[in-house]
């Protein structure tokens, strides 16, 4: 946070609204560091190892951290969640729900145009593609576990697993069954294209991020699952969608 200037020496001389700042800025780096955490053990040990601690470590983190926060704070906990989120409308929690997506989105935008700005489109874009090779399997592990899926859910468990992406909350989707052995995941409405649409833009080129996200993540679901982009931009793309694609699981990989 940078909103003004600080001129003490220590963190305890600071005064009450900036006391608050730096509480803000104490729950950044938290975030920061459970993500280098991840980083660093998957540099060392490998994805999967990662994985597998990431999922320990979430559980016991995050158990610590909301019990000490509930007494200091004053909420209860109902099974491990808050219950102030418990006591929240529906309407105002599904609009929550919707705005840490949104925030997701932002945070993400940032970053890429961060990058744009000063290295330029293909520095941005390769970055951007290898942030994905390393969320896609994350955010597939967590899904995976949020519904208890197991390690071989098929192309139902990925069906289930797309609808619980951060973008479930942010775009339009859609799923058909094409066959026995197949579905077909369209983004029918993209709020990253319509945006640049409003702005008289071209759609802005992601297939080569679309191939490692939607492989990657389809993968970590089930690694026998093999995926197919039907259309992506810069590809032409009907109205209906901006991205399709063909999740198969062949028979002779089938138990």
């Amino acid at each position: 946070m940078d909103s003004g200037t600080i001129h003490r020496n220590t963190a305890s001389e600071l005064d009450h609204t900036e006391t608050a700042r730096f509480v803000v800025d104490l729950f950044h780096r938290l975030i920061l560091h459970h993500g280098l955490w991840f980083a660093e053990v998957k540099h060392q040990m490998g994805m999967d190892k990662a994985l597998e601690v990431l999922g320990r470590v979430t559980d016991r983190s995050l158990a610590i951290q909301l019990k000490h926060l509930a007494g200091l704070v004053g909420f209860d906990l109902v099974d491990g969640v808050p219950s102030f989120l418990l006591q929240m409308e529906p309407a105002a929690l599904l609009t929550l729900k919707d705005r840490l997506a949104k925030n997701w989105l932002v945070n993400d935008g940032i970053w890429f145009q961060a990058i744009e700005e000063t290295e330029g489109m293909n520095e941005a874009k390769r970055c951007n593609d290898s942030c994905w090779a390393q969320f896609s399997p994350v955010e597939a592990h967590t899904i995976r576990k949020f519904l208890g899926l197991g390690e071989r859910p098929g192309l139902a468990g990925l069906k289930r697993a797309l609808g619980f992406r951060v973008y479930e909350s942010i775009n339009e989707q859609s799923i058909e069954d094409e066959s026995r052995d197949s579905i077909v995941f369209r983004m029918n409405r993209c709020r990253v294209q319509e945006a640049r649409r409003r702005k008289g833009l071209a759609d802005y080129p992601c297939k080569s991020g679309g191939l490692v996200e939607y492989t990657y993540f389809a993968r970590a679901i089930d690694g026998r699952i093999e995926t197919e982009c039907l259309g992506c931009p810069p590809d032409a793309h009907p109205d209906e969608w901006y991205c399709a694609w063909k999740f198969s699981l062949p028979p002779e990989k089938g138990e």
